[in-house]
């Protein structure tokens, strides 16, 4: 069955004769990118959108993985935090994010002559919270991981099986999605995120979120990790580290991290309208 989805992947690819993707580097548009390549060689194109909402990290990840493989890859400049609707922060934020992206991934597929755009959403993917994925079928963008079935536990096996070292890469949203809704995106906001994540990863942990509740920051810190987060030192620690960022309260999540937890407070109105 694995093997079938893959076979569809690349007969879908191969179809649209040369193809941008949407690329952040995460395990998904990573293995997207990859077949991409191995359908249609040169003829298509990774592109990453970078802005203050992508940890340098991710960026960097993003770069030497396409260095790697020999997948083009292309940085482009998007200004989501320059649009209102965007920098407020309500449910639709990551609508307006996707829209600002594929605006400018549109216009560039305009300019060298590409015939589509793809990017990385999974089967599974169809379920959750994702204003985003009202973006893409604003703009025509399709999602040939999802076509071909494929949800992210067999994205993750043939990304190993083809020798990726990225499918086992914990997941990772853009950094706006650590601010609590209604608090305003500003680009201090977003680099004292990416501050304190970049700090939790020195200090050894692996999958975490910093969400940002104004003075107060909530860690969360993957449920098989915590241990390493249950002691008086560790404790001192990540104190020392978010006050110094500007944080007054620092506080542990003990149910740990989970992917999209801030959609917690959203009313199901909602999380309704962003899947219809």
């Amino acid at each position: 069955m694995l093997h079938e989805k893959q076979v569809a992947l690349l007969d879908r690819l191969k179809q649209t004769g040369s193809l941008l993707v949407a690329y952040s580097g995460g395990v998904d548009s990573a293995y997207l990118a990859w077949a991409a390549h191995q359908a249609l060689g040169d003829a298509m194109l990774a592109v990453t959108a970078d802005s203050p909402s992508l940890a340098r990290t991710q960026l960097t990840g993003a770069t030497e993985f396409a260095r790697e493989h020999g997948i083009p890859h292309r940085v482009i400049v998007t200004d989501e935090l320059d649009r209102p609707e965007y920098a407020r922060n309500d449910s639709a934020r990551c609508f307006h994010c996707k829209d600002e992206l594929f605006d400018v991934m549109t216009r560039l597929c305009e300019e060298t002559g590409f015939s589509a755009i793809a990017y990385g959403m999974n089967q599974d993917d169809r379920g959750d919270f994702r204003p985003g994925q009202q973006a893409a079928i604003k703009h025509g963008v399709f999602a040939p991981l999802a076509e071909a079935g494929m949800g992210k536990e067999d994205v993750r096996l043939l990304a190993r099986d083809a020798g990726l070292a990225v499918w086992d890469k914990p997941a990772s949203a853009c950094l706006a999605s650590r601010i609590e809704y209604g608090r305003p995106v500003t680009r201090e906001s977003l680099a004292v995120v990416e501050s304190g994540e970049e700090a939790l990863r020195q200090l050894g942990f692996r999958q975490f979120r910093v969400r940002h509740h104004g003075d107060i920051v909530r860690v969360e810190i993957a449920p098989e990790e915590l241990p390493h987060a249950f002691s008086v030192e560790m404790a001192s620690t990540l104190v020392r580290v978010f006050k110094q960022l500007g944080f007054k309260y620092v506080t542990l999540d003990l149910e740990g991290y989970r992917s999209g937890s801030m959609n917690a407070v959203l009313p199901l109105s909602s999380l309704e309208k962003a899947r219809n």
